[in-house]
């Protein structure tokens, strides 16, 4: 039980925001969730066994690992670290609405970065190649994804990098970065966006035409859409007078929440099940993700998604 209580604890965003580095973040995220997996329903995954594949005629017999073959009776192939299985870029929103932050004192930029780093951690721990992308106007941080355990500190220190940078601009412009990210990723990948949607209204039917695009070219895709729960899915603010500021345009309007929250909620549940279809209908998976909850959700949907392109 106690294991238990810690593997929990490690999947939890206030807990993981104050660890000092995002190394360790991104190596507790992953052991909680690897502890919980193992005590969960799903064992069908194995992130430990990426260490190794099934045998297939033609393989040299000294890679066999004959230790599992002993307590088996079936052969594999020791992996090392250079054999890749799949390619992923991890592709984040760092644009003025990330920062927001409700109650909880995690801001989506927060809760966006440490799930990016426990995504590289998980993906390197299955012997896959992980790159990351950083956007707000434009893209600004591009590393290439590669497969070796020692990459994983060059990926670490790049998301600290950004994950403390000031955007360029106020506006998101997702839709103009996924652009180009399908113009420079040239071998198939797994890209995981990990967002707000904070865009102008206009600009989604573009957002749904870069992931298109994306899909057009033979990558498989996944949507984070990162929310603070409470406020920005149902408006729960204090039952007062208060000023509420776009931190993209600008644009101000004071009014009482309950006065809103009914049109707001109806409107955001709208606009996320639109989108949530849009994206099914092009075989894009989508989640959403509030920054109050832990991350085994957003890890399952990652392994799931891979289990289903193994």
């Amino acid at each position: 039980m106690a294991e238990s209580n810690a593997a929990r604890r490690y999947l939890d965003p206030v807990v993981i925001s104050q660890l000092d580095t995002m190394e360790l973040r991104a190596r507790l995220i992953v052991e909680g969730f690897i502890t919980g997996l193992h005590r969960s329903p799903y064992r069908g995954f194995s992130v430990e066994f990426a260490e190794h594949r099934p045998y297939n005629p033609g393989d040299e017999l000294r890679h066999v690992d004959w230790k599992v073959y002993a307590k088996t009776d079936r052969y594999f192939i020791k992996q090392y670290e250079e054999e890749t299985n799949l390619r992923n870029y991890v592709v984040l929103d760092t644009s003025a609405s990330m920062r927001y932050q409700g109650e909880g004192g995690l801001s989506k930029l927060d809760y966006g970065a440490y799930l990016a780093a426990g995504l590289h951690n998980l993906m390197l721990k299955q012997r896959d190649a992980t790159g990351l992308i950083g956007f707000d106007e434009s893209v600004h941080t591009f590393r290439p994804p590669k497969a070796t355990q020692g990459y994983l500190r060059q990926l670490l220190v790049a998301l600290e990098r950004i994950h403390g940078r000031e955007p360029e601009g106020e506006r998101t412009s997702a839709a103009a970065a996924l652009e180009e990210v399908a113009q420079r990723v040239k071998r198939r990948s797994l890209v995981v966006v990990i967002t707000d949607l904070f865009e102008n209204i206009a600009a989604h039917d573009d957002l749904l035409r870069a992931l298109r695009h994306l899909r057009h070219r033979g990558h498989e895709v996944i949507v984070f859409h990162v929310l603070e729960g409470q406020t920005e899915r149902q408006f729960r603010f204090p039952e007062r007078p208060m000023l509420f500021r776009d931190v993209e345009t600008g644009e101000e309007v004071s009014l009482r929440p309950a006065q809103l929250r009914d049109h707001y909620t109806e409107a955001v549940a709208h606009f996320t099940e639109t989108f949530r279809r849009s994206c099914l209908e092009h075989d894009i998976d989508f989640a959403e993700l509030d920054t109050n909850e832990p991350y085994d959700t957003a890890l399952m949907a990652y392994l799931n998604k891979r289990a289903r392109l193994a």
